[in-house]
């Protein structure tokens, strides 16, 4: 199903869709053998080799700008203070493979993936059959429901297919904020400057409001994806939980960004910690520049 939604995606990118698809493909989906040998390098290969390209630029970039670290007697801007490899890294490290490893184990021997028999029966033409593609495209498809049925035409000829919207702007939109979100804070406060010392989240109430309601709006469009789960189990109405979702992503996000935004505030001034019991402890920042 995801292979199917992911086809019908890339020929809807206007101008060179359907040659793109063509060449990933190398024929009409899904009655091509091509595409399958080529999954199985790109999954052997092309991914293994992406991931230590980019795992040997992270650690070089790491040697050029150092860590990151929360304020504290010796953490400061002009002086970092690292982990050392031994114990430090090399017992954390060992640890999570450790845990990775038994949580791969648990799942092998405990969960049931992809239960067909529990699906049918197949029918791919109906959202109604409880199949579900994975869990990490749940908010492609929540944006291919959400978006209403728009396509530029001029004449008989159709701009921009309906599915780019979803499938296509949508993760654009959403990585390229995050790409861009370094360089326009940059550009907004000024500062240009290398910082090793983290903020806390009230430390930039509107940094923070702004990130709460931009995963607030990812996230409701994720659970959108859900919605035939929801008419299957639930038997709530499709039709009307798309309905209420459209409306959703443009409320709640500022909604929660606002919440979030005055509750920063308001942890900034008062220097409360808000997992201390009432009456209890206020976290001042001390003289050296830590908190106690």
């Amino acid at each position: 199903m995801g292979l199917a939604i992911a086809y019908s995606v890339v020929l809807a990118i206007p101008f060179v869709g359907a040659n793109l698809a063509l060449a990933i493909w190398h024929g009409p989906f899904p009655g091509t053998t091509d595409f399958f040998s080529r999954l199985y390098i790109a999954h052997v290969l092309l991914v293994p080799v992406a991931i230590g390209l980019l795992l040997g630029l992270h650690l070089v970039t790491i040697m050029f700008t150092h860590h990151s670290q929360f304020r504290g007697s010796r953490e400061r801007e002009d002086n970092v203070v690292g982990t050392p490899l031994f114990p430090g890294y090399l017992f954390r490290t060992l640890g999570l493979a450790l845990a990775v490893a038994a949580v791969l184990f648990l799942l092998g021997g405990l969960v049931q993936i992809n239960p067909v028999w529990e699906w049918g029966p197949f029918r791919p033409d109906l959202s109604t059959n409880g199949a579900q593609p994975d869990w990490y495209l749940g908010w492609l498809i929540g944006a291919l429901r959400l978006m209403p049925g728009w396509e530029p035409h001029i004449g008989n000829y159709t701009l921009i297919p309906n599915a780019f919207w979803g499938g296509v702007f949508f993760p654009f939109l959403v990585f390229g904020a995050l790409f861009a979100w370094p360089s326009l804070e940059r550009w907004i406060t000024g500062d240009r400057g290398y910082h090793h010392l983290l903020d806390r989240p009230r430390d930039a109430p509107w940094r923070t409001g702004i990130g709460v309601g931009f995963f607030t709006w990812v996230g409701m469009v994720f659970f959108a994806g859900s919605s035939d789960r929801v008419f299957v189990e639930l038997h709530i109405s499709y039709t009307s939980q798309i309905h209420v979702y459209q409306v959703a992503v443009f409320v709640l996000p500022f909604v929660a960004g606002w919440i979030a935004k005055r509750i920063c505030e308001q942890l900034l001034r008062s220097e409360a910690h808000p997992l201390r019991g009432p009456g209890g402890g206020r976290v001042r920042r001390t003289e050296t520049g830590g908190f106690g």
